[in-house]
């Protein structure tokens, strides 16, 4: 299948988070960056890393010399199955998790700045290209992250799991912009850390959110004495892929209970989770999909459902699936026996919508019993007509039947809907529906679509029929910060163009003292092009009074530049 055809089966609610990569956007200091990481990168990384990354950077179409286009890497990486789209930075977890479903790659636009170079609080595109495409490169991994998405589209979120993403997405729009002040970190700062302590118990999305950070993000594999590095976070940081595999970080084994240790996006990690082998991650994966409500269904379940205060589906054990945003629940002695939906919902089979069940027809809601009629041997969803009409339930004819926990229902049955031998619907009109003396409907409301199923056999996020249900995302309504370069900054991207055309050979090295004095005269705080330069010159015998020049600037820089060491430090040491 190619990138193209990939991209397009994409259901049409994701489609409102892509956005253009507009390659020309790209500064030549933006080229540097991406080099300066990536020379680095796989300088250190060929010794650390799975076995996986060096040759996935080929395979997935990524090269040292500059940013990948995501047509390039599409080439590439359609012929493992797979594509590439770019994205506005962090988007919602759910929707991550989708495009991975579809084997879609997402990659953030925009690329860290020089200040930034060891570690970007936001993601960027060598965080996502560099970092996740490489190691899709071994077919097991590759399976594993489609199937993360596929049960991550499906997991719950809460209320407060939305809260807390648009925190962290202003938080670190705010840190990649250079021009934002500290007190308006120091306010976004506060506005994370409270919506992080008000969250309560943690959704299931949270939970899989940390698996996803320990494995995809931040994971080692192999032994616990010698692991090598596969999570994107670690491939991506120059800083961080050195500092982990030293004895201060703390490493466990990669089990289940890495579902209970929260991550913080702006710090160092204080441990990290080692598993033996990428089949181990499905395994334990597995084990959390053994807890989840698409696996389990009943009252916990629907509670997630309707703590989630979005779309969700229930599945009950006839196949028919519900979905819409469900509000109330009636329970007796201990089990669900009627749910409430508000607003559009669908009724769904088979993960398709029924004709004549979608949101327009159920404009205002859904509600229905849970259970088995009394007075019947057999369960409910495999009534025949020929019993349905034992117990009095006949097409045109007023019926009164109960369930077993006491709902009653009065009307005329009209219709019945059957799919593959089980009973799904039974709809009625001037009908009353009541439990003890509350009225769950009453004829003036209409038509009554009854859902058949004893049990609820699965809950999960989203409707069951996405493009049936007409869902639809609006993209975040904050935006990644746009740096404005003034003049002086277009000079100094230019001077990098300069030398990235002699590094090329499109132009000779004369220029190299000349660009170097406009960068001591004009730019004092300038480290990574005085390293290019550097790099250039010091092969060259013409040019060892520069080079040697340069070399004292870059120690000066390393010294009161941090972030400026690691990659220093490889070029004079």
């Amino acid at each position: 299948m190619t990138a193209e055809s990939i991209i397009s089966n994409l259901p049409q609610h994701l489609r409102s988070f892509i956005i253009d990569q507009n390659y020309n956007h790209y500064t030549a200091q933006d080229q540097s960056v991406w080099r300066a990481v990536m020379k680095q990168n796989t300088q250190y990384l060929k010794n650390v890393a799975h076995k996986s990354y060096i040759e996935g950077l080929q395979k997935t179409g990524i090269s040292i010399e500059k940013i990948p286009s995501t047509e390039e890497m599409n080439r590439s990486l359609e012929k493992i199955g797979w594509a590439a789209v770019t994205v506005d930075g962090f988007i919602p977890p759910a929707a991550f998790m989708e495009f991975q479903k579809h084997n879609v790659l997402v990659i953030a636009a925009d690329i860290r700045s020089a200040n930034q170079i060891e570690y970007t609080p936001a993601p960027d595109i060598i965080h996502e290209a560099a970092g996740h495409a490489p190691i899709l490169a071994d077919p097991e991994y590759a399976e594993y992250l489609r199937y993360f998405g596929e049960i991550g589209s499906k997991a719950f979120s809460s209320k407060s799991d939305y809260i807390i993403y648009e925190a962290i997405r202003h938080l670190s729009i705010l840190k990649a912009d250079p021009s934002t002040s500290e007190e308006e970190i120091e306010l976004a700062e506060q506005l994370l850390s409270q919506s992080i302590n008000n969250a309560g118990m943690p959704s299931e999305m949270t939970l899989l959110r940390n698996l996803h950070w320990w494995t995809v993000e931040y994971g080692l594999v192999g032994s616990m004495n010698n692991p090598k590095i596969y999570g994107a976070g670690l491939l991506s940081s120059i800083g961080e892929s050195k500092s982990v595999l030293k004895y201060d970080v703390q490493k466990i084994p990669y089990t289940l209970d890495a579902k209970d240790y929260s991550f913080d996006i702006t710090a160092p990690q204080p441990q990290l989770f080692v598993t033996p082998s990428f089949k181990h991650l499905t395994i334990v994966l597995n084990e959390f999909v053994n807890q989840m409500a698409v696996t389990n269904g009943g009252l916990d379940g629907i509670m997630k459902a309707i703590e989630s205060g979005s779309t969700a589906t229930i599945e009950y054990s006839s196949g028919l699936q519900v979905s819409g945003t469900f509000t109330d629940v009636i329970i007796h002695m201990g089990s669900p026996i009627y749910i409430n939906t508000t607003g559009p919902t669908s009724l769904n089979y088979n993960n398709k919508l029924l004709h004549g069940e979608g949101p327009n027809d159920h404009k205002h809601g859904f509600g229905s019993p849970i259970g088995k009629i009394k007075g019947t041997l057999i369960p409910t969803r495999l009534l025949s007509d020929e019993d349905l009409c034992k117990i009095e339930l006949v097409e045109g004819k007023q019926s009164s039947f109960e369930f077993e926990s006491g709902i009653s229902v009065v009307g005329e049955l009209i219709k019945t809907t059957r799919k593959d031998g089980k009973l799904l619907i039974m709809t009625f009109i001037n009908c009353t529906v009541k439990h003890d003396s509350k009225t769950l409907f009453e004829p003036s409301w209409g038509q009554y679509d009854m859902a058949i199923g004893e049990t609820i056999v699965s809950a999960f996020s989203g409707p069951a029929d996405a493009n049936g249900f007409g869902l639809a995302y609006d993209p975040p309504k904050e935006k990644t910060h746009q740096i404005v370069y003034d003049n002086k900054s277009i000079k100094l991207h230019n001077l990098y163009k300069d030398v990235r055309d002699i590094r090329e050979m499109k132009t000779d090295k004369m220029a190299l003292p000349s660009i170097w004095m406009k960068l001591k005269s004009s730019y004092p705080n300038e480290w990574l092009l005085p390293c290019e330069i550097y790099e250039i010159s010091k092969p060259d015998k013409k040019f060892i009074t520069l080079s040697q020049e340069i070399g004292l600037y870059l120690i000066e820089k390393r010294r009161s530049i941090p972030e400026s060491a690691t990659i220093i430090n490889s070029l004079i040491e």
